[in-house]
């Protein structure tokens, strides 16, 4: 590698490939060092069917590919206008480090030992450590070592996320008067809409005391009225629940995302729009990730597999109890839900579960999506065969993944991609409707 006052070179924590198997792609022109401690790591990754073990193949296979039997010590191209890619063997803990860190066999510190002889051995060029482990990072600063965030697939601008609604006011009465009156809706022209609606956006139009719920159709270019509906005897208490009433049961719409704080409804809204519309899906699946909050995996906890993931779905049997209390346990209704539960037409499990299945013509709910990375919302949504519609709610807010953050998960994501495309549609609520104890402690505490 040449010597440069611009050139820098990247130093590869294993959080990052197991975060993007893809990365070293995505350095420009500089150049990228894997330190064999990373290797290490990953070799204990390769086998299982979680996303971290993909990536833990893909990156090693695209490595060995890459290297094609060169030495990678000297650095290989990573490919056109792309720097060079090399492996960096370990050394002894560097005199500098030996009162600081005197565990030299944390693979940690070894990471750090890399970049520190790196650095010290060429000033002119820019060694800095890229790791998701904010405390790696601080360790690395701590010592001089430069140190970043993978922040390749992070939103940009979270403030200004879009939240799937927007208020009008100051609207021609006689054009709200032509919403209530019927379905055909109105051009988008006749509203003085600044910038230009986006495909399934919804609207909250008023002008005085009057008002109307509608939704942009990018088929007609028309906006439409949004009627207030009750879904499996779920009724929407505010505009923005009426908008996810209105998405979660639009057949033409396969993708939906609901954002929100605690309390705000996703989840039961999400399942009651699903049972509402049961007749046009073979299955109805809820599923969430399952990131304990401490660091005891489910391995660590007792009985077999159905009481170790009981903890973590119980949140989605509390929903579906909320639904059933709407109804007696004679009624048909009532019958109704018991009998998808028994005939398995209505199933909850974890999220790993779903790996290698092919999902036609179901219902999906993916709880707790601001826990999922990227890749991984990615490859739920190519899972989807036809007929399916895909929901993935969350709060982009209260991330429990070690790694991820309100700008990298993969909920926000993909609500900063997919915004404005026809087959999908998203909705933020905002007002917490579980309790005002719950809406107080979420918003003071």
């Amino acid at each position: 590698m040449t010597s440069s006052s611009s050139a820098k070179t990247f130093i590869l924590d294993t959080n990052v490939i197991l975060h993007d198997s893809s990365c070293i792609t995505h350095f420009q022109e500089h150049d990228i060092v894997i330190p064999i401690t990373v290797l290490e790591e990953l070799d204990q990754f390769k086998k299982g069917n979680q996303t971290l073990n993909y990536h833990a193949r893909e990156f090693v296979r695209a490595l060995d590919a890459m290297s094609a039997g060169k030495l990678l010590n000297g650095g290989v191209p990573i490919g056109p206008d792309k720097g060079r890619v090399s492996i960096r063997l370990e050394q002894a803990l560097h005199e500098d480090l030996r009162l600081h860190f005197p565990n030299a066999a944390k693979p940690d510190h070894q990471i750090l030992n890399i970049g520190y002889h790196l650095a010290k051995g060429d000033p002119a060029r820019r060694y800095v450590l890229v790791s998701k482990d904010v405390n790696l990072r601080m360790k690395a600063r701590a010592i001089g070592l430069p140190a970043e965030d993978y922040t390749t697939d992070h939103v940009k601008d979270l403030g200004g996320l879009y939240t799937g609604c927007r208020r009008l006011d100051g609207a021609d009465g006689e054009v709200i008067e032509r919403l209530h009156r019927g379905d055909q809706g109105v051009p988008a022209e006749a509203l003085p809409l600044d910038p230009e609606p986006l495909a399934n956006e919804y609207l909250i139009v008023r002008n005085g005391r009057q008002s109307a719920l509608a939704v942009f159709r990018a088929g007609d270019g028309h906006i439409a009225r949004v009627r207030r509906a009750t879904v499996c005897g779920i009724t929407p208490r505010n505009a923005e629940q009426s908008f996810a009433v209105h998405a979660l049961c639009n057949p033409q719409v396969p993708l939906v995302t609901v954002s929100g704080k605690a309390g705000t409804g996703k989840t039961l809204l999400a399942l009651a729009a699903a049972l509402e519309q049961r007749a046009g899906y073979r299955q109805i699946m809820l599923a969430r990730p399952i990131v304990p909050l401490s660091n005891k995996d489910i391995g660590y906890l007792p009985g077999d597999i159905q009481s170790k993931i009981s903890p973590y779905m119980q949140p989605l049997y509390d929903n579906l109890a909320v639904i059933r209390g709407q109804f007696s346990e004679q009624s048909e209704t009532g019958q109704m839900l018991s009998r998808l539960l028994d005939d398995k037409k209505l199933i909850i499990e974890p999220l790993a579960y779903i790996r290698g299945r092919s999902l036609v013509r179901m219902y999906m709910i993916v709880d707790e999506a601001q826990n999922l990375t990227p890749h991984e919302v990615k490859t739920i949504i190519t899972r989807a065969g036809g007929g399916t519609k895909v929901v993935f709610t969350g709060d982009i807010h209260q991330i429990d993944h070690p790694y991820l953050d309100s700008q990298s998960n993969g909920l926000s994501t993909l609500i900063e991609k997919m915004q404005g495309q026809p087959l999908y549609a998203h909705v933020n609520l905002e007002k917490g409707e579980r309790s005002e104890l719950a809406m107080l402690a979420s918003e003071l505490l």
